[in-house]
């Protein structure tokens, strides 16, 4: 009879011993041509994270050049005074480098990724596209060219179409949250060479600018490096820029954007509220993410779960821009889809969880979880050297202190469920919700207009 052989398992990992975990402090510093440094050593993080904020916010853009400042930040990386568009894209392979950029509302952001023993060599392709980019003709004209052809298939994309409608609802026409960040085919399509090299001759220099640095810098000289490259970048002092109040009109009121046939309705219920600057932010924050924040949430557990009427319907608070004068706004904000015949009933169903959750409050357990999810999941949310210099840019782009992220963590873990269900009523009130449904108005607007959460409007799909 033949022996049957044993298995040799491997002994079971034994968890370690739990650390103290804190978001990280930076370091801050100013080089000689005025530029904010803000440095953060995390061991073992190869990878070193740049990014780098220019202060050439949205609202900035000339009139009729809603757009510029997009085509802007994508040509940085099309060539310099040193490089071609294609020996530039080059450099940045052989240093194994990667570099973005993108323009919102606060202003320019560059993102450079690079190995620790290739930073000189980043920082040094970096800082020849901030302090001489080429913005020749011909590569401009190109990036305006796949802009355009951009747009249509953004209009056509749900969510970025009921974005765009929300928008344009909430702030007045004048103002240049009510449009597109990358703005239109028209404006685009106005931009040139001379537009992109005027508005970076008029919003980015040095004075003005901060650049964070994260990752592994064992045997890193950064101060000389900084020096060598950001450093020896010039221009011309910076004058006040006078920076309007966001104002917006959230008086309660449904707009259907019509796509006649859709088999499923977007939805974006939204309005606007107070920024980081505000004392109540980590009680929204933890109300909101109770509401609508992951799939045990109370949206997703009634009308997904329960009705099945979508795969899943969330709630955030994203800020616009902050201040600490007041005059910041984030945009709080439900999004999902369902289907079509069931747009009236999931509607319905919302607003209700949300007039129970201002009858009910939230529970205990709710509040828990949401905690542990939020504050426990941190140290993960934060391993990679870019996650943190994507936190630590925001809170220079906010007007932060730079021990804000840690600061926010030890305020979540401490808010009470009273607070939070408080915090989460005043965000999402039902008679002061705009409304935009991206779907079939045929189908939709009549069940929707019974409701009586205000008047439905129908605007065309574009």
């Amino acid at each position: 009879m033949t022996e049957l052989a044993t298995m040799e398992f491997h002994p079971r990992p034994e968890a370690g011993e739990a650390r103290p975990w804190a978001f990280p402090a930076p370091g801050r510093g100013t080089l000689d041509n005025g530029i904010t440094v803000l440095r953060c050593h995390r061991p073992g993080q190869q990878v070193v994270a740049v990014e780098v904020l220019l202060d050439a916010p949205l609202d900035a853009e000339p009139a009729g050049l809603d757009g510029v400042a997009t085509i802007m930040a994508r040509a940085f990386s099309e060539g310099t005074d040193k490089h071609s568009a294609e020996d530039f894209a080059a450099e940045l392979e052989r240093a194994g480098a990667t570099l973005d950029a993108h323009a919102d509302h606060p202003g320019v952001r560059l993102s450079l990724e690079v190995p620790a023993s290739r930073l000189a060599k980043g920082l040094a392709l970096l800082s020849d596209a901030l302090r001489a980019p080429a913005f020749a003709g011909s590569e401009v004209e190109r990036l305006v060219r796949n802009r355009l052809d951009e747009i249509p298939h953004e209009l056509a994309n749900p969510s970025r179409r009921a974005a765009k409608e929300l928008s344009r609802q909430l702030f007045p026409a004048t103002a240049r949250m009510s449009r597109p960040r990358q703005g239109t085919e028209e404006t685009v399509a106005a931009v040139d060479a001379a537009a992109v090299r005027a508005f970076y001759d008029r919003h980015v220099r040095p004075a003005t600018a901060t650049a964070v640095v994260v990752g592994d810098l064992t045997g890193i000289d950064l101060d000389e490096l900084l020096g060598e490259t950001l450093g020896a970048w010039t221009g011309s002092p910076a004058e006040p820029r006078p920076v309007p109040p966001v104002t917006a009109d959230d008086t309660g009121r449904v707009v259907i954007v019509d796509r006649p046939g859709a088999v499923q309705t977007q939805l974006l219920i939204g309005r606007i509220g107070p920024d980081r600057h505000d004392r109540v932010w980590p009680a929204q924050v933890l109300g909101t993410y109770c509401l609508g924040g992951t799939l045990t949430s109370r949206l997703d557990r009634v009308l997904r779960e329960e009705k099945g009427y979508t795969y899943g319907v969330r709630s955030f608070g994203q800020v616009l821009r902050s201040a600490p004068d007041g005059t910041g706004a984030a945009m709080l904000a439900i999004s999902g889809s369902v289907d079509t015949p069931n747009t009236g009933p999931a509607l319905d169903d919302l607003f209700t969880v949300l007039r129970k959750l201002a009858a009910e409050g939230l529970t205990e357990a709710e509040r828990d979880v949401a905690v542990q999810n939020l504050v426990g999941v941190a140290p993960l949310k934060y391993e990679t050297a870019a996650a943190v210099a994507s936190t630590l840019a925001d809170q220079v782009e906010q007007h932060l202190p730079d021990d804000y992220q840690a600061t926010l963590y030890q305020q979540l873990a401490q808010t009470g469920t009273v607070e939070a269900t408080a915090a989460v009523v005043s965000a999402f009130p039902v008679d002061r919700l705009v409304t935009v449904l991206v779907g079939d108005a045929a189908q939709i607007k009549e069940p929707v207009e019974a409701l009586g959460v205000g008047p439905v409007t129908v605007v065309a799909a574009e």
